[in-house]
């Protein structure tokens, strides 16, 4: 089973190589990795009891990696890899397009298709329900991607998105439901779950959630419109996940489950109820469609419900029944959705109305639909007529359902006659000739399907004639899963088993539907004056734009538009919020010195002042370097406490404030409005000063409340002896709290985004502007002063000999050429030394963006981007994968997340060299600070140069 899995894991990876390299013609190879793993699964078939393979993975979190190959798993091994080979086999022919059309995504389409293989096959093995819910959102991740293949479509995106937003919502409900049954039962394996199934109300919510997970996969009501609009997707995604795969998974854990949860009382009244009633609604939807895809898509639905009904019912009968039907359907459906990208291929449309003659256009391809059509009609000798046998026969006999089982099979009759309808409309509807004396206009200009591209589907639908004509051989496998379920085991799948109720019915289904459907004109007026019942878009939509109004107008009503509004409500709750606590509460008397030497009272005053002078000036830059100068002093205080790297990072900090403040103050007013400072000068103050008492207070009080010893005066021991790092604060930050850094870095990531999202207003990907770009749309005009240096010249600074020469600093520049190289291994020292003297991935990267800042000073925009030619969002891009890819890599060898571990080296010359694996998590830190600092600098340096000087060339040229 690993061996599937990693074979599919390699498949992935290669995939999108093997298409840039051959094209769709690497499909070809792709499928013979769920071909070899579908022969893997025949030669491993279980034995009764299955086998178990089981590797330690996060057992704190019983989270190890326990995968069960039983007789159920089996059976959808065989659907789903099956399948999938004949899928991608068809993907070869269903992607060559005759009028030279090429697909774009077609690289990243087949590593998803073999992927969502993989984490099906996961899926169906997982006997770990917090693993089995891992492939479970794979599979919906992946289903994402795959029916919003055609990006560009609104139709695609908007099908996209409600399906992931359904099944998300489910999968969500169910890992609730799972943490309540594994908890309740003190176990998450499920084999152990099944064996003894907790009782009481806990249980009996859980069951419920993981119902709503199982339910809202297989698109049952009321959670079933997400599939029909799913059909947005490329038919080969239609014909393996919305026939025989995903739409499978839920139906899949209804029947794992039912042994065990059958008789729990929310189980059998929500699973018959809620599945006959989608049998019957999508049903209704189905006969009244035009588009071939949505005929099938609503009768999938419909079919589902059926499925659903007899798998979780309870009783090895009706699950011997509905596995029957589980195995037809996905037959004959893949079939007829490869049938009709078939249709859509040749002839460009699906709708019925515009085709006609296509049987004999194309008598291949109507063999293939009617051998297809006929199963899922329940002709006999097809498998969908023993399957639906089997159904009327056990439903009708079934103990578990008791008096409701004539109500049932009412349902189930009726849902079958609107399968018989549905099935003629199809057949009909694409190949008949409707009464025209000549094949219609599209039909006539087809060009005749490959024979390679018939091949899947002639496959499927021979197989549905072939266990329809043998069902002893496949009574054998499915009845080896129906044993394990508790309840009558009498019945057998056969094609004749003699007159009795079963064939009435079906002959009953089989002329009223017929009858229907040549009937349909005298229906045509009911089908078309009542509105469709079932239609859950209409809600969806509407609970979308109800959504989006009130997030408009929360949003509305907090944020309107005023900086200083905003960060006084913010300001506001902080006060309010903790005095209010306070008061409330108990506390006890805080008891603490004002300063530890005379020192600090001389910085504490100068700080004071400054803050003073702040709030008095009218110019915005001597207010700003006035906050520098607390911002420095904090520094100073620090320094005296013996905290050198708290120290050194806020030295570094402040100096990078700065700079951002002075680019940012470029574009406004030398001064504030006096007015307005006179205005609102008292209120702010007050507010100023109940900050600032509130948070000493905060302070003081929480120092007070302590009463046991603080974890501080454990952190050095831990950092050295676990973190094998000698600082304290860096070790702190990488590996004893590399969760909160974590988060930390993901936030300065998103303030990148958003200010470069706010000064690019069109576009902002690629690196900043260098030399060579001068001139170009979006970079700026080449100044008429400028002289371009030629190849051979040399320049302290390349960049700035496009700078007006009256901005220029020949000193500043000569410097910056000597200094940068001293302040870039300063960062480097400051990263390679952190883990062990004042530094670290932090503070380098404001070393390095320092430097960055002086280049960027003395040679103006171009010379940022000659020196650093690297776009910003893809170092941040990085540098978040970097740190998040060591968490991943800490889960993968069996460790807690962000967990570090020393290695040692022997290199010649040097010794042996030791150094930690956070070390790696450091880099990514050190990279997003560098990818902020060019972000910052491109957007509010950069890019307001260049309005800058669009601005002044306008004024100069009226």
């Amino acid at each position: 089973m690993l061996a599937v899995l990693f074979a599919h894991a390699v498949a992935t990876g290669l995939a999108p190589l093997l298409v840039y390299r051959w094209g769709r013609l690497a499909f070809y190879p792709l499928a013979l990795v769920p071909l070899g793993s579908l022969f893997w699964v025949v030669a491993n078939w279980p034995t009764p009891g299955g086998t178990t393979v089981n590797v330690s993975w996060l057992p704190e979190l019983s989270m190890d990696i326990t995968l069960r190959f039983d007789s159920l798993a089996a059976i959808m091994s065989v659907l789903v890899l099956g399948i999938g080979a004949l899928v991608l086999f068809y993907c070869t022919d269903y992607f060559h397009h005759h009028d030279g059309h090429t697909e774009k995504r077609l690289p990243s389409f087949a590593a998803e298709l073999v992927a969502f293989s993989g984490a099906m096959f996961g899926l169906v093995c997982s006997d770990n329900m917090l693993v089995l819910y891992v492939f479970w959102e794979l599979t919906t991740v992946l289903s994402f991607l795959l029916v919003g293949h055609y990006a560009e479509r609104a139709t695609s995106r908007r099908a996209a998105t409600q399906a992931l937003l359904v099944t998300t919502f489910g999968g969500l409900a169910m890992l609730v439901g799972i943490v309540v049954l594994g908890n309740a039962s003190g176990t998450y394996l499920l084999s152990e779950l099944l064996a003894a199934p907790p009782t009481g109300v806990a249980a009996s919510i859980g069951i419920v959630l993981v119902l709503v997970g199982a339910l809202s996969k297989s698109a049952i009501v009321p959670m079933h419109f997400w599939l029909p609009g799913a059909m947005a997707a490329p038919t080969p995604v239609s014909a393996y996940l919305h026939a025989a795969a995903m739409v499978k998974a839920g139906v899949y854990l209804v029947a794992r489950m039912s042994p065990g949860f059958a008789d729990s009382p929310p189980w059998r009244p929500t699973v018959v109820t809620l599945g006959v009633l989608t049998m019957l609604l999508a049903g209704w939807r189905a006969v009244r469609e035009y588009d071939l895809k949505l005929i099938l898509a609503f009768g999938t639905v419909s079919q589902l419900g059926l499925i659903t009904v007899m798998v979780g019912a309870g009783g090895g009968d009706l699950m011997l029944a509905g596995l029957a039907m589980l195995c037809a359907h996905a037959m004959f459906k893949a079939a007829l959705f490869m049938v009709v990208g078939i249709i859509d291929h040749a002839t460009g449309t699906r709708d019925i109305r515009r085709l006609a003659w296509l049987g004999q256009r194309s008598p291949q391809l109507l063999i293939i639909a009617v051998g297809a059509t006929a199963s899922m009609a329940a002709l006999p000798p097809f498998l969908g007529f023993v399957a639906k046998e089997a159904d009327f026969e056990t439903v009708a006999h079934a103990p578990s359902l008791g008096g409701a089982a004539p109500y049932v099979l009412a349902g189930i009759v009726l849902g079958s006659v609107f399968t018989t309808i549905y099935s003629l409309r199809f057949l009909m509807g694409a190949f008949a000739r409707k009464g025209r004396a000549e094949p219609s206009r599209l039909v006539a200009e087809m060009h005749r399907p490959a024979t390679t591209f018939l091949i899947s589907p002639a496959i499927l639908a021979a197989a549905g004639l072939v266990f329809g004509v043998w069902p002893a051989g496949l009574d054998r496998v499915l009845d080896t899963y129906a044993d394990t379920v508790p309840g009558s085991d009498r019945y057998s799948l056969a094609l004749w088993h003699g007159f009795g109720m079963p064939v009435l019915l079906s002959v009953l289904v089989l002329v009223a539907g017929t009858a229907a459907y040549f009937g349909r004109a005298r229906l045509r007026r009911l089908r078309t004056i009542k509105k469709p019942l079932g239609n859950a878009d209409h809600i969806y939509d509407a609970a979308l734009r109800l959504l989006d109004l009130g997030s408009v107008r929360l949003t509305g009503f907090i944020q309107r538009g005023s900086i200083p509004t905003i960060q006084s409500t913010i300001l506001c709750t902080l006060v309010v919020v903790p005095v209010v606590a306070l008061a409330v509460g108990a506390r006890d008397r805080p008891e603490f010195a004002l300063w530890d030497s005379p020192l600090q009272v001389v910085v504490g005053l100068l700080m004071l002042s400054a803050a003073l002078g702040a709030t008095v000036m009218r110019n915005r830059l001597a207010s700003v370097l006035l906050v520098g100068v607390t911002g420095y002093g904090c520094g100073v205080i620090f320094a005296f406490h013996g905290a050198p790297d708290l120290a050194l990072t806020q030295f570094l900090v402040e100096t990078l404030t700065l700079v951002i403040f002075v680019l940012v103050l470029r574009t406004l007013p030398a001064e504030a409005d006096r007015e307005n400072i006179k205005r609102l000068r008292l209120p702010r103050a007050v507010l100023a000063l109940a900050v600032g008492a509130t948070v000493t207070s905060l302070a003081a009080y929480a120092m007070a409340a302590r009463t046991g010893t603080p974890i501080a005066s454990l952190l050095p021991d831990a950092a050295y002896f676990r973190g094998h790092g000698a600082n304290t604060v860096n070790v702190l930050l990488v590996d004893i709290r590399a969760w909160d850094t974590l988060g930390e870095v993901s936030v300065l990531l998103v303030a990148a985004t958003g200010v470069a999202s706010l000064v690019f207003r069109h576009r902002r990907f690629g690196a900043p502007p260098r030399v060579s770009d001068a001139g170009q749309p979006d970079i700026g005009q080449l100044p008429e002063f400028a002289i371009s240096p030629a190849a051979g010249d040399v320049t302290w600074l390349r960049g700035s000999e496009l700078r007006d020469p009256r901005h220029r600093s020949l000193v500043l520049e000569v410097a910056t050429r000597i200094i940068f190289p001293l302040i870039m291994v300063l960062s480097a020292y400051f990263f390679f030394a952190g883990h062990n003297t004042p530094g670290g991935g932090f503070a380098g990267g404001l070393t390095a963006g320092l430097a960055l800042v002086l280049r960027y000073l003395a040679g103006g925009r171009y010379e940022l981007g000659e020196t650093l030619p690297l776009d910003a969002g893809k170092i941040l891009g990085v540098g978040l994968g970097l740190s998040a890819g060591t968490a991943v890599a800490s889960l993968l060898v069996g460790a807690p997340a962000l967990s570090s571990a020393l290695i040692q080296i022997d290199v010649p010359v040097l010794g042996t060299v030791k150094f930690v694996t956070a070390l790696f998590f450091d880099l990514g830190v050190y990279m997003i600070v560098v990818g902020l600092v060019l972000d910052v600098l491109r957007s509010l340096g950069a890019r307001v140069d260049v309005e800058i000087s669009e601005r002044a060339a306008a004024v100069a040229s009226r």
